[in-house]
């Protein structure tokens, strides 16, 4: 199978940064100056989804619906892939919801913990304007999102195979209009689409529109470029002007050639990415790391800083974060290998012999 690195190399990167994001939250003022600034990355998390967009449309483009139940097999072996890891970090955070309504502990995220929220979470759609406010395993909104677009793939495959590249820019384009319609009339209750979390299954849409958008423009390319560096330059130059107030459909339309970029060199030169090949356990266990963070943050620096290092003074906040940081991804790795990989490949054995398809396409899927 075909591997594209640099995109995982920069989709964990990104899920990094929004790590480090979060637990500056737990800093000094200086760390709260710190997060405002980062907030101008804030288009690194849609690249996640773009990056999400590209590799599975490029993987099944040409598999997917081709037969009967293909698409079912699909959306299982997702399910099986990311929800075992989520329903363990949501029973987390409802026993600290627990906790919380039972006056043992407290908590400053109002609404954080409302159980009228927990059947939405449980389905993984409180990221599809369900819920008015980010409720327990916060940053789960994007697994949602991604969901949201598992769920509505067809429609992106069916495009692209009825009108080709041109049906997925009308599709995207008809995505963004209504979702700039959708902030205009105060539907979607953000100043734009592109911050949107409670709504984001729709802004992660667009994403993975443009990330399919992307893969198919790279598969069909006759352009031979190998070298890397150009990907990697254009992927650089459009964080430093985003870290310089680029924002926006301009930094949008950066990452996306950044990525066309990247992986059309990948293609044509997969072996010059072979230095990158030690990150790949990291690189596949990036969703591994934006779920379990938030314990990490919990319990590392809510518990642990707060009120046992920091009242003491014994440790710098910047050099002790970097221990929930290296917990969160030695943690994340250790999920992806020996709990997760193992419980998908258990529970997509047992669909397949409950319902049996095409091998090959069961195994790719």
């Amino acid at each position: 199978m075909m591997h594209f690195r640099i995109l995982g190399f920069w989709r964990v990167a990104a899920a990094i940064l929004v790590m480090m994001y979060h637990f500056l939250f737990y800093g000094p003022e200086s760390a709260n100056w710190m997060a405002g600034r980062m907030v101008a990355l804030m288009p690194l998390l849609d690249m996640f989804m773009m990056i999400s967009g590209f590799l599975i449309m490029f993987r099944y483009v040409d598999r997917l619906l081709m037969e009967p139940g293909s698409y079912a097999h699909f959306i299982w072996r997702r399910v099986a892939r990311f929800y075992p890891l989520y329903f363990v970090t949501l029973a987390y955070f409802v026993m600290v919801g627990i906790a919380v309504h039972l006056g043992f502990i407290g908590s400053t995220a109002v609404g954080r913990y409302d159980f009228s929220a927990l059947p939405a979470n449980l389905l993984l759609i409180q990221g599809w304007g369900f819920t008015d406010t980010l409720t327990f395993n916060y940053v789960a909104w994007t697994l949602s999102a991604e969901w949201f677009c598992y769920l509505t793939l067809p429609v992106v495959v069916i495009a692209y195979r009825r009108f080709g590249a041109p049906g997925l820019v009308v599709l995207i384009g008809v995505t963004i209009a209504a979702l700039e319609l959708a902030v205009a009339a105060g539907i979607i209750p953000f100043s734009t689409w592109m911050v949107a979390d409670t709504w984001g299954a729709y802004r992660a849409f667009a994403d993975f529109g443009i990330g399919a958008l992307v893969a198919v423009t790279v598969r069909d390319s006759r352009w031979r470029m190998r070298s890397h560096w150009v990907g990697w330059g254009a992927f650089a130059a459009t964080v430093v002007a985003m870290w310089n107030g680029l924002g926006g459909y301009p930094a949008f339309a950066l990452l996306a050639i950044s990525i066309f970029l990247a992986a059309l060199a990948e293609r044509n030169n997969q072996d010059a990415t072979r230095f990158l090949r030690p990150f790949d356990p990291v690189a596949n266990a990036s969703f591994s790391i934006y779920l379990i963070h938030p314990i990490m943050a919990s319990l590392l620096l809510g518990i642990v800083w707060r009120h046992l290092l920091e009242p003491a003074h014994v440790v710098s906040f910047y050099v002790y974060w970097l221990v929930p940081m290296a917990a969160s991804v030695a943690l994340a790795v250790a999920s992806s290998k020996y709990f997760e990989a193992p419980l998908g490949n258990a529970l997509n054995e047992w669909f397949g012999h409950v319902f049996p398809l095409n091998r090959k396409l069961s195994r790719a899927a």
